[in-house]
This record gives structure tokens, sequence and C-alpha cells, in this order.
């Protein structure tokens, strides 16, 4: 008999779950043996989530390939319909599969209890299946946030970097500190907790020289900001000060030893949102306080006030005069401009900078949403640059970072830097990226990090050598040849690899 061509597409949610990808394909390889098909292609989404299709490279390649006719095979196998995708809306996952069965090409879940002809039963479970996937993604997540609201409550640090003048510190279940972490390192045991401690004296005392110059001497942020960047005094992540990494430093509870949790909420991959404070999870005097309470709600009351002190017209206003002196408007710009409201101010008042820029007339030649998006981006930077050298240090290479560039320098020999390229869409609905590379302090290798097309996660990276890059100035399509894609990785595993060391044995 004939064998019927098929291609196999598996997804694993975590890095975790190891054996999963290799689970499915020994259903599916059974199956297909049982059923006559001939499996000549694999699509693999590992480590990747079911809710959207967003960051599913491998999902979306299977669908473009049924799409433009490329596939050259009659039928894809999937382990279960929770594998096809734990979508909130279950027509979506129907869509999907409706593209598949429109080219001809059945979708067969080898693992379920019902055949997938077509018929009124198979159509009716898949319904039940795909709600009770996307229902399995929410009762997850609802356990997952009530987990993390726990450990807020018993004092327990979730996430994120400690900032300046802290430090975390890793302590085991009964309590006992066992070591202090690095940026970018992990708890390695499920067990173990994370708290929040001071950090080096010369950071505390700057911590609370802020504090004295905001409150006391009447200074504004920006002025403390150039004070300490004339006096060689570097953020924790070896940056300038600017306005806004004062005002963050003055407004944290953080510095007075609470734990704050769910300010913000990113739930299943939905719109982020910003929570009112009467839904936010804190724990009081968690960690040893940095500043006495007296002065850091002395510094709140400050803000607030010189805040009410502006009304809807006069942040309006501010941000006219501030177009007047400036063709292009940015939350940075605004930080950085005495006299003028705070980014953050301006969202907190209209909702988002948009509608304020909407108000004050701005229109800018290219859409709006890239001030944000940079913005955003510009917030994960320290997070993944933090990960990329806890990944270096795993694999026992030695790393150290320019203060002034941001360059790694690995292992002594070799250095390498990271853009985040945010995703542009044409007109005709094609993704492209830019990366602009600096010339004065190019490295041996460019980390490029694309978004995906809501610029929310990362899509993929291109290790780049400099030798090998002619302009610096680089537009990326979805498929760019292979003297490009040669370079396209869907993890930092293969750039962490080459840190790696091996012994030499000497010959006797």
């Amino acid at each position: 008999m004939k064998l019927v061509r098929a291609a196999q597409y598996v997804r694993m949610s975590t890095e975790h779950q190891q054996y999963s990808t290799a689970n499915q394909d020994d259903i599916i390889q059974e199956y297909a043996k049982k059923r006559n098909f001939e499996i000549v292609k694999t699509y693999a989404d590992e480590g990747k989530s079911g809710l959207n299709v967003a960051g599913r490279r491998s999902l979306q390649a299977m669908i473009a390939d049924v799409q433009n006719g490329s596939a050259d095979y009659e039928a894809i196998l999937v382990y279960d319909v929770s594998r096809w995708g734990r979508f909130q809306d279950a027509d979506e996952s129907a869509y999907y599969e409706y593209l598949c069965k429109r080219a001809g090409i059945s979708v067969h879940y080898c693992a379920e209890q019902f055949e997938n002809d077509g018929g009124p039963t198979s159509t009716i479970i898949k319904s039940v299946k795909r709600a009770m996937a996307g229902e399995y993604s929410r009762e997850l997540s609802t356990k997952v946030f009530q987990g993390q609201c726990r450990l807020i409550e018993l004092g327990y640090r979730q996430g994120g970097p400690a900032g300046f003048g802290l430090r975390r510190m890793l302590i085991d279940q009964s309590g006992e500190a066992k070591a202090q972490l690095a940026r970018g390192e992990c708890k390695s045991l499920q067990t173990d907790r994370v708290i929040l401690v001071k950090g080096p004296e010369q950071e505390i005392e700057t911590v609370n020289r802020v504090y004295q110059m905001f409150v006391v001497e009447g200074r504004r942020e920006r002025q403390i900001a150039d004070q300490l960047n004339s006096e060689g005094i570097a953020t924790d992540l070896g940056r300038s000060w600017s306005r806004g990494t004062v005002r963050q430093l003055l407004t944290n509870e953080k510095y007075i030893g609470n734990n704050v949790y769910n300010r913000t909420s990113f739930k299943l991959k939905q719109r982020r949102v910003s929570n009112e404070p009467d839904i936010w999870i804190r724990k009081n005097a968690a960690f040893e306080a940095v500043v006495s309470q007296e002065l850091f709600y002395t510094a709140q009351g400050i803000i607030r006030e010189r805040a009410k002190c502006y009304s809807d017209e006069d942040m309006i206003t501010c941000l006219r005069l501030l177009m007047e002196q400036n063709p292009t408007l940015s939350a940075g710009l605004i930080d950085a401009a005495d006299n003028t409201p705070t980014s953050s101010t301006y969202r907190n008042r209209f909702g988002s900078l948009i509608r304020a820029y909407r108000l004050a007339g701005y229109q800018p030649d290219r859409d709006y949403d890239y001030i944000e998006i940079n913005q955003k981006l510009r917030e994960m930077y320290p997070d993944l640059i933090g990960d990329v050298m806890a990944r270096l240090g795993a694999a026992g290479a030695s790393v150290t970072q320019d203060v002034d560039t941001d360059l790694l320098l690995i292992n002594g020999e070799y250095s390498a830097s990271m853009m985040l390229s945010r995703c542009r869409q044409t007109k005709s609905g094609s993704l492209r990226w830019m990366i602009n590379v600096e010339q004065k302090v190019a490295p041996d290798i460019t980390i490029l990090v694309r978004m995906d097309a809501a610029n929310e996660h990362v899509v993929d990276y291109y290790l780049l050598p400099i030798m090998d890059i002619q302009s610096p100035r680089l537009l990326l399509c979805e498929t760019n040849g292979v003297y490009l894609d040669t370079y396209q990785f869907d993890s930092l595993d293969y750039f962490t690899s080459l840190s790696e060391r091996t012994k030499i044995e000497v010959a006797a």
C-alpha cells in the first residue's frame, strides 16, 4: 500500500519539559505506522506557550507552507488538540485547522480517542477540547498567580532586578542565607527563595543622599542626576543617572522594605494593564529598610503635590512647548526636560503617552506606537543582557561588561553586544527588522534580538560576526537568504557554547 506523505507538529510549553517533544514524537510515529503515513517533515516549537501564535515560528512556517502551496505532504499529525494550541479563543484554533483543510491537507490528532473526520461527533468533541485547553491555561494562570501572591505576602521577592542600593539574597527553606545572587542569576532549587538585602555601604549612602537632596535641599530630579553624574556615580546598570532613574529611586517602596506585587498585569499574554493600588499585593516591612519611612513618605507627598499643581491643560501646554523645541517627542525627552511632568505622570493622567500626544496635536510621520514600543524594549534590555551574562557564567566563561559601551568581553578574547530590533509591518503585511551597528565600538559578534509582530516577545536571534557586516545599517525580512539566515538561531545555546572551554590533554 502506498504511504501517505505527512508532516508532524510538536510543541512543548517550557524548556524544562525536556522529554515532551520526544514523547509526542513516539506516539505520532506509532500512529503513522498504523495508518500508513510517511513523516517527511517535522515542525517543532520547543519552549513555546500555546496561548497564541506569536513566537511559535514553526507553526507559523507550517501554516505559511500550507497557504503558499509549498507543503509537499497531504496530512499533518499532531499529538493532541492542546499541542495545536491553548488559544483563549477556541475559534482561533479552529481557524488554523481550517486553513489546512482548505488546502487539501488533513489534520490528525494522534493521541485523541476520536477520528478527526469532519463529522458532527468530531466537531463537537474538538470544540469541547479546545475550550478545555484554553480553560486549563486560565486555571493554571490563576493558580500560579495565587502562589506568587502567597510568596509575596510571606516576604519573598518575585522576579526583577534588585535595584541600586539593594541585592538579591538566596535563602533555603529554613530561612538561612545561602548566597548573594548576581544580576541574571536564578535559584537552582525549587525550595529556595529570594529576598532583598542592603547593598554596599557606599550605595546605601548614595540612596539616602538622593532623598536628602530631594526632601531637605529641595532639588529637582534632574539636578540630583547631574550631581551624581558629576561625581562619577553610576546606576546599578552601570549607566548615567537621568531624571527618570532618580524618580524611580524616589518612588519605589522597596527602599522602605515593602514587598509590592501586581502593580501591572500581563496575564495569558493579553494586553498589559496598570492596576489600581487597591489590588496590589503587598507585605510591609518584608526587608530591611534603606531609608526611613518619614523620609520616603515626605518625598511621596512632595511628588503628589507637585503633580497636583498641573492641570490637564497645563500638562498639554508643557508638551506643546516641548514640541516647539524638538521635532520628535519621546518618553526619554520628556523625562530629561526640566519644568515638565515626567512621562509616567502623563501616562497616569491620560492613560498613555499616545493619548497625551494626540491632545497636544503631536502628529509624527510614523505610527505613534513606536514610541511606547521603544520604551518597552529599553526596559527589556537589562534583563536580556543579564540573562546572557548568566548563561556565559554557567558555561564557565569569564565575562566583563564595559560601563560606557555595554560591550561584553568574554574570556578576555572576543567581544559581543546585544541589540533589540522592533518588528515593523509594511502596508502589504510583510514584517521587517532594522539594525544599526555602531562602528566606533563595533563588537566581534553582534547579538541581534528580533521581536515578534506584536513586539511583546523575542522571536529569534542573529549572531552577526563583524567581518560579515558590510553595512552599518541592515534591513531584515522574515527570510533573508542563506547569507544572513546562516546566523539565525532560535535560542542562545550556540552562542553560549562558543565560550565553553575544552581541556587539551598533553601527550606524555
